[in-house]
């Protein structure tokens, strides 16, 4: 492997984030890897280098930060909850005494400024919340990307449920027809951060780059499914109604509230998407696309023996 190479390290490396980074940084040849992890033990060939990191045992990160030029930054909102933010500032301190030249922090809307302290989404603001430290840390180059509304919720957590006629159906506190959720192959991230840590120069400078395949209502992302051959269909719920149905449900009322009202990025981000586009040297893939090679049916229910 050349010495000319920089090396990147990746927090989060076994996650869908961070493992969409590390096949990209590899992918693009210009970079090696230090894969942070953990339990490095358990992927010992994930990056050309394996560490451990841990932002509970803030000792870890010397060691993992060592020699390191960039550094690829993501926390676990549903992991870490309310020590978010303090996570990020041990990480964020480490980086700065490692010497770290370029830092990219996974980041989110400030949906509390946003909607002038009308939607709480603790989720998006405290990662949003984190980009003053970043940005005030002093790195000389620092970048910020945005992670859309993943495709592959709708295949997870947000997986329609199966119906006893076989068919599967969303129940959800939002307008269907309303064109509110970016979304994109999460999958496709480190494109975009890989050619950020390629073109310092150009995004740098606390850039906005998010990743969005798509801009759609729920009733296109229904169509879209049933155009496929599939059988799906919407209900919209009230939210009082959706918030009492499981732990966490009153969370993500309001994060759809949030779209509803403002949209998934919260703003006209053309330019910033376009940018982002650019910097991936690619064009994201369209939902459509996405689906046909992935989606697939929840198993239907069986009638009790």
């Amino acid at each position: 492997m050349s010495n000319t190479q920089k090396l990147i390290a990746v927090v989060g490396a076994t996650g869908q984030q961070g493992g969409a980074v590390v096949r990209a940084l590899q992918s693009s040849g210009q970079f090696k890897v230090r894969a942070l992890t953990r339990n490095p033990a358990a992927h010992p060939t994930l990056g050309d280098e394996v560490a451990l990191a841990d932002f509970n045992r803030p000792e870890t990160l010397e060691a993992a930060f060592s020699g390191v030029h960039g550094l690829f930054l993501v926390t676990n909102s549903w992991e870490a909850g309310a020590d978010e933010y303090r996570q990020a500032l041990v990480a964020i301190n480490a980086a700065k005494a490692a010497g770290v030249q370029h830092v990219i922090w996974s980041t989110l809307p400030n949906v509390e400024t946003i909607s002038l302290g009308r939607f709480n989404v603790p989720h998006f603001t405290s990662k949003a919340k984190v980009e003053r430290l970043v940005s005030e840390a002093g790195f000389r180059h620092h970048t910020f990307v945005i992670a859309p509304f993943y495709y592959q919720n709708l295949t997870g957590a947000m997986a329609p449920q199966t119906q006893a006629d076989g068919t599967a159906a969303w129940a959800l506190p939002l307008d269907s027809e309303r064109r509110v959720i970016h979304m994109g192959d999460i999958a496709e991230l480190g494109q975009i951060v890989a050619g950020a840590f390629a073109q310092p120069d150009r995004v740098g400078h606390g850039e906005h780059l998010p990743l969005v395949g798509d801009f759609l209502s729920f009733n296109e992302i229904v169509d879209t499914l049933n155009r496929q051959g599939n059988a799906v269909s919407f209900k919209q719920v009230p939210r009082e109604v959706f918030s009492g149905w499981f732990p966490g449900a009153e969370d993500i009322a309001a994060m759809l509230a949030y779209f509803e009202a403002y949209t998934y990025l919260g703003a006209d981000s053309y330019d910033a998407i376009a940018l982002a586009n650019e910097v991936a040297g690619r064009q994201p893939t369209k939902f459509a696309a996405w689906a046909k090679a992935n989606f697939a049916m929840p198993a239907p229910l069986r009638e009790p023996t």
